[in-house]
């Protein structure tokens, strides 16, 4: 039996254009040989596009031998020119391509005839596949133009394309919008040019640009039409080029502004009921995924999301603003409308509820979003007044919404999902506003939209009711005890029971956000039905939306802390499950340890929890090789049992992992396994200290595994990666077990210098920076002796330890994160300059980056030159660091008073002069800051929140007022140390010098 050959889908089309060429139908043939001879030429012109990359400039770094010669590429380029007018599009656009790739190399120098022959084509009327392909053309060529170039192309081509666009009954609208794209790539380019070119560029555009704005005003007066997506297109650049218009030449676009503002409004209300019938209730078609045959999108969402930017920009504008201010009110009402939830996106989130979560948590774009982008500025940059539109709006479509469902409409609840989702995500804002503008209340209205239909079937509308439980969630500290507890019955009963996908995810956020204020007699009595279902929902739930119900049960932990002994026993084993199937999601792995955690913090929990993990940990850590993707996670879930935890606890688990995560120090090249077994071994010491010394049995054996480990890590040629967090256990080494490590000081700097010196991280050799910062105060009274232990080990490429360490510590100051860690080194900066020591003066680091007066980056400028820097003297460099902290924490402290607040107590000195001091760095104040001030500063640092929170546990430094060290230090210097404070200071910027002056023309 033969065997049955099967084909593809093009191998058919191509047997049937085949056979079709045979057919006895002139018609049917002729059709056949037109297809076949696109699908022939298109990759041909693929192929070409492709021969010039590799063939045509030797200096390319595609390039490829042989090169084309010279007399060939005058060939090719008067073939492909003569080609433009090829009547099928998508053969034009490949030859369009190779234009402009050919262009990209010779034009203009060496193929200076290009723009004429386009400009030609462009004009002559008669041969409208001629202007076609020379607009194709010239739209590639633009994305590609320079600073040189363009100046002298817009006086010729803005008119040409003007008179394409003015001209609807000789030019389709396609033609039209190639145009005017090209006019919006030429502005683009402008727009970057005035940056350094002003005074050009708008002596430039200032001709022309009446006559745009004319003719933009004609196109956009015309009310937008059903199912015409050329006519989107058209609308969609004219609102690139406005946008362009108002950001890049101001000054010009306002003068003419006021002719499109009428026709811009026409455009957006009528906008609305095509979007309205088309996306929102899918009556009509909104092309959406539909692109021409040049690969640009011309749905109706693409428009209206290029309409909603350009409105953004103008209500941004501080001028443009106040023309569209007496109407914000209108505009904020059809907004809303924008935001219903369209047919396209009930089908999808109906079934998947991922989909729903993501486009939640990730602001894809969508209508949606920019028009929250929109709302979000109208509350910024009208105040009060874009508050009372935002509510004032909302209320009247929250009623049209009721009067829908009175008349029996089956989508009413659209709009109130809308309005729901429109302040929720503003959520923010308003509250803030309302306590500056009291008589705009918003919180009776919240609790009548969440109260009216917490009870409404989650089957019949399932977004509303999500929407309901995420707007709770949002405006929980506005909503009455009482509302909120009905919100969380309704939401532990909706995960519960078999509903819809939405619905469940809603209801989790709200009780993730919720469950932790609510009452312990409520929890009390509904804890077992709420864990029982989430713990169900963890079997139930995709790996996307795992973390959410993680999340969850986190929230409700933390709410049961006193009652969760109970139902550990349950709940822990289905959490480790979790731990244990994902270890390889890192995301979904680590938000079950922090369920975890939240459990082991519970009373009467942590000695069971340890009881559950250890026997299943230490196996995998004692044989790492036999628990391939296990090791790194396990670590972590160690680390984590070990915080906080009481001792019997900490020696439990030295028993069971304390030599394996030695072992996997000393042996492991996997750089995660390192990373985590580094970080574990620094809580060991920080939560065990001195007496994890004794618990091996032989003290010194357990501080010399401890010393290989900090070898190891240290070792010059491990790879950065490995090593990353040495330095928070070498930190944990020198605070909890000082005597030991003193013996050792010499050897570890020699080795932190080598390791700072090889390693390849910026965040690693910052970690290496702190440890001396931290050796610096351990050293005091007597820093100088410090100093000259690093000025007497060698450092490879630099004089001593000394320079090295102190060229690197002026380099990564600025970018050293973390409250503790700022602390440390900005005060060791202080110990370090008082010294006055004879070999801070003998070295020179870097200063302030040299500024290029070039220009623009362009096309003709690619080459640019490093980085350079100015030389300055240590001390100098010292003293501007530690006035780059006091502006930073005067920043800090302004930002959010007023002037009314405690800094008008003002004792001594110019109130005025003071202020101009201020705002001359960028920093706002009312006078005189007190202890009080001082303290509110401190405060900054001490509520920061640090990646790694055993960094600095239990070190005294931690208790520094930064603030107040730094004004004594200042005061001291400036009234002990003149000369040395003129000597230091006079080279400071303006901003450093008036921030210390600042501080000194106090008296606390």
């Amino acid at each position: 039996m033969s065997k049955k050959i099967e084909i593809d889908t093009d191998q058919e089309w191509l047997l049937n254009c085949l056979t079709a060429t045979l057919d006895p139908s002139h018609d049917l043939r002729s059709f056949a040989e037109t297809s076949l001879l696109q699908a022939s030429l298109q990759p041909a012109a693929v192929l070409l596009k492709q021969f010039i990359k590799k063939h045509w400039d030797e200096g390319d770094d595609y390039f490829q031998h042989p090169p084309v010669t010279a007399a060939e590429k005058v060939i090719i380029r008067s073939l492909l020119l003569t080609s433009l007018d090829d009547s099928h599009r998508k053969i034009c656009t490949a030859i369009s391509m190779a234009v402009a790739s050919i262009a990209s190399y010779d034009w203009p120098d060496d193929w200076p005839d290009l723009l004429p022959f386009l400009l030609n084509l462009i004009n002559n009327q008669n041969n409208l596949n001629g202007v076609h392909g020379a607009l194709r053309c010239l739209a590639l060529l633009c994305t590609d133009l320079d600073d040189t170039t363009v100046p002298k192309l817009i006086p010729v081509l803005f008119p040409c394309m003007h008179t394409i666009v003015s001209s609807p009954q000789t030019y389709d609208k396609y033609l039209r919008t190639k145009a005017i794209s090209i006019v919006y790539s030429c502005t683009s380019m402008l727009g970057d040019m005035s940056m350094v070119y002003k005074t050009e560029t708008t002596d430039l555009m200032r001709p022309m640009l009446k006559a745009w704005m004319d003719q933009f005003h004609i196109i956009l007066e015309q009310p937008v039409q059903s199912e015409d997506p050329a006519d989107w297109s058209v609308r969609t650049e004219v609102l690139k080029c406005l946008n362009q218009f108002v950001l890049n030449f101001h000054s010009l676009a306002e003068n003419e502004f006021a002719s499109i503002v009428g026709p811009l409004w026409q455009t957006f209300v009528s906008t609305l009921r095509v979007y309205v019938r088309s996306s929102v209730e899918g009556v009509e078609d909104p092309h959406d995924g539909s692109y021409d045959s040049d690969g640009s999108e011309k749905s109706l969402d693409s428009f209206v999301i290029q309409l909603f930017e350009f409105l953004l920009t103008i209500i941004g504008s501080a001028r443009l603003g106040k023309v569209v201010a007496n109407n914000v009110k209108e505009l904020v009402y059809h907004t809303i409308a924008f935001l219903q939830i369209t047919d396209k996106q009930v089908h999808i989130w109906s079934t998947d509820g991922n989909q729903f979560m993501a486009d939640e948590d990730d602001a894809t774009y969508s209508c949606r979003t920019s028009g929250l982008l929109l709302l979000e500025e109208i509350v910024n940059s009208f105040g009060e007044e874009g508050n009372e539109a935002i509510v004032d709006a909302a209320k009247i479509r929250y009623s049209e919404s009721q009067q829908e469902k009175a008349a029996g409409s089956a989508v009413w609840w659209r709009l109130k999902e809308a309005t729901l989702y429109a302040l929720a995500s503003l959520s923010e804002q308003l509250p803030e506003l309302e306590e500056e503008a009291s008589e705009v209340s918003i919180a009776n209205f919240l609790e009548q939209m969440v109260a009216e239909d917490i009870g409404t079937d989650v089957n019949q509308y399932p977004f509303l009711c999500a929407r309901i439980f995420i707007s709770a969630a949002k405006f929980s500290s506005m909503i009455k005890n009482e509302t909120l507890e009905h919100v969380v019955s309704a939401a532990i009963q909706t995960v519960s029971m078999n509903s819809p996908p939405a619905v469940k995810v809603g209801a989790c956020r709200a009780l993730s956000e919720i469950l932790p204020e609510t009452k312990k007699e409520i929890m009390q009595s509904q804890m077992m039905g709420l864990f029982s279902s989430l713990t169900d929902l963890l079997y139930q739930a995709s790996d996307e939306s795992l973390h959410l119900v993680l999340e969850t049960l986190e929230a409700a932990a933390k709410a049961c802390q006193d009652d969760l002994a109970s139902i550990e026993p349950i709940i822990s084993p289905i959490i480790l499950n979790v731990w244990a199937s994902h270890v390889s999601d890192p995301f979904i792995s680590t938000e079950a340890v922090e369920v975890l955690e939240t459990i082991k913090n519970a009373p009467g929990c942590i000695f069971p929890l340890a009881s559950r993990i250890l026997p299943q940990i230490g196996p995998i850590l004692n044989k790492p090789q036999q628990s391939d993707g296990f090791v790194a996670e396990s670590l972590d879930l160690i680390t984590m049992l070990l915080k906080n935890a009481p001792i019997d606890v900490i020696k439990a688990v030295y028993d069971v992992c304390f030599d394996a995560v030695i072992r996997i120090i000393l042996q492991s090249d996997d750089h995660s396994e390192m990373q985590n077994a580094t970080e574990c071994l620094a809580a060991f010491i920080s939560q065990g200290k001195q007496e994890l010394l004794s618990w091996g049995g032989d003290s010194g054996f357990t501080m010399r595994s401890l010393l290989d480990a900090a070898s190891r890590l240290l070792d010059p040629s491990l790879d950065s990666s490995g090593s990353l967090f040495v330095g928070s256990y070498i930190l944990q080494l020198i605070l909890h077990l000082p005597s030991q490590m003193q013996q050792h000081i010499r050897d570890l700097v020699a080795a932190l210098v080598k390791r700072m010196q090889s390693a390849q991280i910026e965040s690693l050799r910052s970690s290496l920076i702190l440890i001396f910062a931290r050796m610096v105060h351990m050293s005091a009274p007597n820093v100088e002796n410090f100093i000259n232990l690093l000025v007497s080990i060698p450092a490879e490429g630099h004089g001593n330890s000394f320079v090295y360490v102190m060229s690197e510590w002026m380099k990564l100051q600025g970018e050293i994160q973390g409250a503790y860690q700022i602390k440390v080194t900005t005060s060791a900066l202080v110990l370090l300059l008082s010294t006055k020591h004879a070999e801070l003066g003998n070295i020179n680091v870097q200063g302030r980056p040299i500024e290029s007066r070039s220009g623009i980056s362009t096309r003709s400028r690619t080459k640019s030159t490093p980085q350079q820097w100015t030389v300055v003297p240590l001390p100098e460099k010292m003293m501007g660091l530690l006035a780059d902290a006091v502006i930073e924490i005067l920043e800090q402290v302004s930002y959010g008073q007023d002037e009314d607040s405690d800094w008008e107590e003002v004792h001594n000195g110019d109130m005025d002069s003071d202020k101009d001091l201020v705002r001359s760095t960028h920093v706002k104040s009312s006078g005189k800051p007190t202890y009080e001030n001082l303290e509110a500063m401190a405060k900054l640092y001490e509520n920061e929140d640090d990646n790694d929170d055993l960094v600095g546990v239990g070190d005294p430094l931690n208790e520094i007022n930064l603030a107040k060290y730094l004004v004594d230090f200042f005061s001291k210097l400036c009234h002990g140390e003149k000369q040395l404070f003129d000597n230091l200071s006079q080279n400071l910027t303006t901003d450093q010098q008036n921030a210390i002056r600042i501080i000194l023309n106090r008296k606390f």
